[in-house]
């Protein structure tokens, strides 16, 4: 190979490594203090700035607030005021010269550190001779009062009164106002046929078969028979007239003991509107149809008991409608007081430390 194509690859050559290898050289930290010396307490600032090319992710060191970055000296403070620039606030408070390490930054996944630093903490001379000179110690002091502090504090107090207050005026209310008792009761009652059966049995205890007392007898005898017929049948029967009633039971019931209480109304009917006489026998025969219609459609499977609940009035609703209201109106202002008076307490808490 010719000298010239040797000196052509060897260019090429160097070119590629510079190319390859000028990103890992242009990957730098600088460093600067703005003052190597400061007193006791006083705060210097450490500018930290990343050279590194454009797009290259670059993590600064973290530091929390008083850590040290070397024993003596501590961070008050970290910012970063640009993507490559990062500001450390330091301090310390001994006396002597310090040695800050090199400061290392993360640069698109490689850790670059730049030089160290010194600073040096004086001490303040003082001149023991000359107290005069020096303020002394100053007493405790109160803070001044500010009402803009306890103005809220103040305002809400006055609410949890009044809060406080509406809630024991309705406690008040509540008691005044004696609860609704109400009691459901299940009480024994006759079957219809049983209930008709007593009745019958009183109307001939009443021995009202004589002629001027027959229109009250077949009054008495006709209405039982349609209490029954309306408690077991279950349609108005003491509404109706007799002609309606046979009518009605035609369809349900024995044909032999319908023409037998289809006799006892007619002969009724005649009774108590036509002032007819009907005689003994006829009498005491109708009673005997009465007792077998009774005892021919009788249910003895109907339930024996019954629930009566109380009926209440306008008045007692509207009394249990205001207890319920009340009771969670006092709930709901009782919780916002005692809320309103944690949130003062600690308030005033806060105040006073």
């Amino acid at each position: 190979m010719a000298n010239g194509q040797w000196l052509m690859v060897i260019g090429l050559s160097f070119v590629i490594c510079h190319l390859s290898f000028s990103p890992l050289r242009a990957q730098s930290v600088e460093a600067r203090i703005d003052s190597m010396e400061m007193f006791i307490g006083q705060q210097v600032h450490v500018t930290l700035t990343v050279e590194a090319p454009a797009g290259a992710k670059i993590d600064f060191p973290q530091y929390q607030r008083t850590q040290q970055v070397t024993p003596g000296v501590e961070v008050v403070e970290t910012r970063r005021v640009a993507d490559n620039v990062q500001v450390l606030t330091l301090t310390s408070f001994d006396e002597q010269l310090y040695y800050l390490p090199p400061f290392a930054a993360l640069v698109g996944g490689d850790t670059v550190k730049s030089k160290s630093l010194a600073l040096k903490v004086m001490g303040i001379d003082v001149d023991t001779t000359q107290l005069e000179k020096f303020f002394g110690p100053k007493d405790v002091q109160d803070n001044p009062f500010q009402w803009s502090d306890w103005a809220p504090l103040f305002w809400l107090s006055v609410l949890m009164l009044v809060l406080m207050a509406v809630t024991y005026y309705l406690y008040l209310r509540l008691r005044d106002n004696k609860p609704i008792i109400t009691y459901v009761r299940v009480v024994k009652k006759l079957l219809p046929h049983q209930k008709a059966m007593k009745e019958i049995e009183q109307i001939k205890a009443d021995r009202l078969t004589t002629s001027e007392d027959q229109k009250e007898y077949y009054t008495k005898l006709t209405d039982t028979i349609r209490r029954y017929i309306e408690e077991r049948y279950g349609f108005s029967a003491m509404e109706m007239t007799s002609s309606e009633i046979i009518e009605r039971l035609t369809k349900q019931g024995d044909q032999r003991a319908l023409d037998e209480l289809t006799e006892l109304f007619q002969t009724a009917d005649l009774v108590k509107f036509a002032k007819h006489a009907a005689l003994t026998n006829e009498n005491d025969k109708n009673l005997v149809s009465a007792v077998e219609f009774i005892n021919s459609t009788k249910a003895e499977h109907l339930p024996t008991e019954e629930v009566v609940r109380p009926q209440l009035s306008e008045q007692d609703v509207r009394s249990q409608k205001t207890r319920r209201i009340l009771k969670i109106v006092i709930t709901v202002l009782g919780v916002v007081s005692v809320a309103l008076l944690v949130y003062v307490a600690y308030g005033m808490w806060e105040l006073m430390v």
